[in-house]
C-alpha cells in the first residue's frame, strides 16, 4: 500500500492511503479460504464448498471486513513508523467515491498529533506545604457541633413566639390557584426554622408564630423547581401551628459519645482528633497540589492540539453551566458556547494533563488492578442499594473505567513529582488553612484535566 502526506500544518497531519486492489483481493481470498475449512454446505463435504460459490455468498461482507482491516493495519504501521500519537481519533474516509470492486481503494486520514513535551527539572521546584496543628479549641468546636447535631427540642412557654432555630410543629396544606397539589400537605410536621428545608420564603414567615396560630403563607416556587408543573407558580400554604419548641443542645459527656459509637468522651475526642488530622492533611495536600500545578504551568510552554483544547473548553463550559443550574439534570438545554475564560482554563488543563502523562509514561507510573478495583468499590458505595448495577455499568463502559483510573494516575504522578521537588512544611493556624482552601474554591475548576 502507498501512503502520501497531504497536510503538515502545526500539529495537523493529513495522509492519502492507497490500498491496491490486488492486495485487497488477496486478503479476501485468504479470509474466504479460512472460513471454507470449517464451512458445511449441503451437497458437499465439510471444507469442500467451491471457492467461487463461497465468494458469491459471502464475498461482499468479507470484502468490507478486509477493507476495514487493511485500513486499520495501514494506520497502525503509519503511527509505528512516524512515532506520531493522535490527540483524538483520526478522521478517516474513502475518497474514491465511484469505487467498484476491482479498483484500488483511496482513503484520506487527518488527525492532530500530540506535541513533544519538554522535560522539566522537577528537582528545582520549591514548594511549601501548609501544616495545621490540632489544638484543643478545634476539638471543642467539633464536639460542640456534634452536640448541636444531637439537639433535642422542648416546648417553649405557652404563648412564646417562634425564633430562628426553633422547631415549629405544624399542619399545612398547599394550593396553587385554589387547587391543592400532590405532596403539598402534611400533619404534625417538625420544621426547624432556618434549616432551608422548605422553598425560599416559607420558613422566614413562620418566625414569630405561636402555638395555636392559623396563618396562610404566600410564597412562589423557584423558576427552576424540580417539579416542572409547580416551577415559578405562586402558592398558598394554610398552616396550623401545633407547637413551638426551643433547641436543647446535648450535653458533651459520655452519653453523647455513646450516641456516636464511642465508649467514652475521651474516646470520642480521640476520634475527633483523628478526623481533624485527616481533614487538615487532605486540605494541605489539595493546596500543595495546586501550587505544584501553578509551578509546572509556569515552567512549560508548547503547542497544543486545537481540537483537544476545544473539546476540553466545551466540557468545562458544560460542567460550569450545570453547577450554576443544579436543578437541570438533563442535556436538553441551549447550546453552551465556551468563553475566553473557559478556553484559558482548557489550555492550562490540557497542557498540564499532557505534561503529567509524559512524566508518568517516562517513569513507568501506572495504576494496578488492585488500586483500580478499590476505587471502583469506593465509588459504588456512593450508590447504596445499586452497587451491582454500578459494577455492571463500569464493566460495559470502558470510558467510565478510564474516568475512574485517570485521577488515580494523576495523583500517583503528583506524588512522584513531590518526592523530587523541594517541599518544606510551614506551620499555620486552622483559620489560615481554611482561607487557603477557600481561595482554591474561588479559583474554580481543578488545574488539570483527566490524564
Amino acid at each position: 500500500m502507498q501512503v502520501t502526506q497531504t497536510l503538515n500544518e502545526g500539529l495537523r497531519r493529513g495522509y492519502a492511503i492507497t490500498l491496491p486492489s490486488a492486495e485487497l483481493e488477496a486478503k479476501v481470498t485468504e479470509k474466504l479460504e479460512a472460513a471454507r475449512k470449517d464451512f458445511q454446505m449441503k451437497g458437499f463435504r465439510k471444507g469442500k464448498a467451491p471457492a467461487a460459490l463461497m465468494k458469491k455468498m459471502f464475498g461482499k461482507s468479507v470484502l468490507g471486513e478486509a477493507m476495514q482491516e487493511s485500513i486499520d493495519e495501514a494506520m497502525r504501521e503509519h503511527f509505528e513508523e512516524t512515532g506520531d500519537r493522535p490527540a483524538l481519533q483520526p478522521e478517516v474516509k474513502m475518497t474514491s467515491e465511484d469505487w467498484k470492486e476491482g479498483d484500488d481503494v483511496e482513503v484520506s486520514m487527518v488527525y492532530e498529533a500530540l506535541p513533544a513535551v519538554p522535560e522539566v527539572a522537577l528537582g528545582e521546584i520549591e514548594l511549601e506545604r501548609l501544616v495545621a496543628e490540632i489544638d484543643e479549641a478545634a476539638v471543642d468546636e467539633a464536639l460542640a457541633s456534634l452536640a448541636a447535631s444531637a439537639n433535642s427540642y422542648e416546648d417553649r412557654r405557652k404563648g412564646s413566639k417562634a425564633k430562628d432555630g426553633d422547631q415549629v410543629v405544624l399542619d399545612f396544606r398547599g394550593s396553587v390557584d385554589g387547587v391543592e397539589f400532590d405532596g403539598g400537605a402534611s400533619e404534625d410536621f417538625p420544621l426547624v426554622l432556618g434549616s432551608g428545608s422548605f422553598i425560599p420564603g416559607f420558613e422566614e414567615k413562620l418566625v414569630g408564630v405561636k402555638a395555636g396560630d392559623e396563618i396562610d403563607i404566600d410564597v412562589s416556587f423557584p423558576e427552576k423547581y424540580g417539579a416542572a408543573h409547580l416551577a415559578g407558580k405562586a402558592a398558598v400554604f394554610a398552616c396550623k401551628i401545633k407547637a413551638v419548641k426551643a433547641p436543647k443542645p446535648a450535653e458533651i459527656d459520655d452519653e453523647l459519645a455513646k450516641r456516636y459509637g464511642a465508649e467514652s468522651l475521651d474516646a470520642l475526642k480521640e476520634q475527633v482528633r483523628a478526623r481533624l488530622s485527616a481533614e487538615y492533611a487532605q486540605a494541605g495536600r489539595a493546596i500543595l497540589k495546586r501550587r505544584l500545578m501553578d509551578a509546572l504551568d509556569g515552567l512549560v510552554s508548547f503547542e497544543l492540539p486545537p481540537t483537544l483544547v476545544d473539546v476540553e473548553a466545551r466540557q468545562i463550559a458544560h460542567q460550569l453551566w450545570h453547577e450554576e443550574n443544579p436543578d437541570h439534570h438533563g442535556h436538553d438545554h441551549p447550546e453552551i458556547t465556551p468563553t475566553d475564560e473557559h478556553l484559558r482554563l482548557a489550555n492550562r488543563r490540557v497542557r498540564l494533563g499532557l505534561l503529567l502523562a509524559e512524566i508518568g509514561t517516562k517513569n513507568e507510573i501506572s495504576v494496578n488492578e488492585q488500586e483500580l478495583q478499590r476505587a471502583v468499590i469506593a465509588q459504588a458505595r456512593q450508590y447504596p442499594g445499586q452497587e451491582r448495577q454500578f459494577f455492571e455499568f463500569v464493566q460495559k463502559n470502558p470510558q467510565s473505567l478510564q474516568q475512574i483510573r485517570a485521577p488515580l494516575f494523576e495523583d500517583k504522578v503528583v506524588d512522584f513529582v513531590l518526592e523530587l521537588a523541594k517541599v518544606t512544611d510551614k506551620p499555620v493556624s486552622k483559620e489560615e488553612l481554611q482561607k487557603a482552601i477557600e481561595a482554591l474554591d474561588e479559583e474554580g475548576l481543578p488545574a488539570t484535566a483527566a490524564v
